[in-house]
């Protein structure tokens, strides 16, 4: 195989253009410049190519069945370059991000939103998974981002970025409200019916450390796997739910639900951007994070 790729873009334009004249148009060079490479390729290949008529230049049984591999590779470069160009301009690609059910709907889903009216010929994936398993997908290059909530473990390399924050509580029905307006100690949960996620979130390992912390251990009757089932079953009395307040909010403001107070505060944490440094962002996937940091 000749070391001058140039030869072969030269003979697909003569062989397509069926002259010299037409393809040096095409190439935006000179006419013996053209007829040189193709001497060159003839020489190098130890065949002919082409025949010489009145009418330009016809292909060989040699030229042809050349030409039908180099057209193929030709053109799959420049279908390839292409499709770079667009994705480049934003005209076509893929972005994928990890969240779980809370970033996606109380954070992530208004910047995907804002980012498919702007950007219609992206794809967007977005992988569900609480932050244990948004974090593994980011670490094995299954995501570009993640958007996760604290507080988390990660290796060396994945860098975050705080972007808004979120509240725990714990929230009740009318069944409980002896307790309504009552500050409380945390030590009081241990005698009542609580609901909490199951253990593999942030959430509830958070929820966890702090309680222990207080020197509080609760045991659950009821763990489940969303905080919008927690909600349902603080709805339905059948004990005190732990959630991120955003999911009972509506039902907290209605009066349908009510938060336990306490004599301390539980410390707000965050929804943060994890990216890693080993893994360069697309173009897609860096202007859809530009989005979400500037408006955040």
């Amino acid at each position: 195989m000749t070391s001058n790729l140039e030869y072969y873009k030269v003979f697909y334009y003569v062989a397509k253009c069926g002259g010299i004249t037409a393809a040096a148009e095409k190439l935006s060079i000179s006419q013996p410049a053209v007829s040189q490479s193709i001497r060159q390729l003839e020489s190098v290949l130890g065949a002919g190519l082409f025949r010489r008529t009145s009418r330009g230049m016809t292909l060989t049984a040699e030229g042809e069945l050349l030409y039908s591999y180099v057209a193929k590779g030709y053109e799959q470069i420049a279908l390839g370059e292409h499709r770079l160009q667009q994705m480049l301009h934003l005209d076509a690609g893929e972005v994928r991000v990890g969240a779980s059910d809370m970033t996606l709907r109380f954070f992530l889903l208004p910047y995907l939103e804002a980012f498919h009216e702007r950007y219609p010929n992206i794809k967007v994936t977005v992988t569900n998974g609480p932050t244990p398993e948004t974090l593994h997908y980011l670490e094995n290059d299954r995501i570009d981002f993640g958007i996760v909530s604290t507080p988390f473990e990660t290796s060396p390399g994945i860098k975050s970025i705080e972007v808004m924050d979120i509240s725990d509580t714990f929230i009740a029905g009318r069944r409980f409200t002896q307790y309504k307006n009552h500050m409380l100690d945390f030590q009081d949960l241990e005698k009542l019916p609580m609901i909490s996620l199951e253990g593999n979130t942030s959430t509830r390992s958070y929820i966890d450390h702090f309680l222990r912390k207080k020197g509080v251990v609760i045991h659950p009757e009821f763990e489940l796997a969303t905080s919008d089932m927690i909600v349902q079953f603080a709805l339905r009395n059948l004990g005190i739910g732990s959630v991120v307040r955003n999911f009972a909010e509506e039902y907290i403001e209605s009066g349908i639900l009510f938060e336990l107070r306490f004599h301390e505060m539980i410390p707000k944490r965050s929804f943060c951007i994890v990216t890693s440094s080993s893994q360069p962002l697309s173009v897609a996937a860096s202007r859809l994070l530009e989005l979400i940091v500037k408006k955040a």
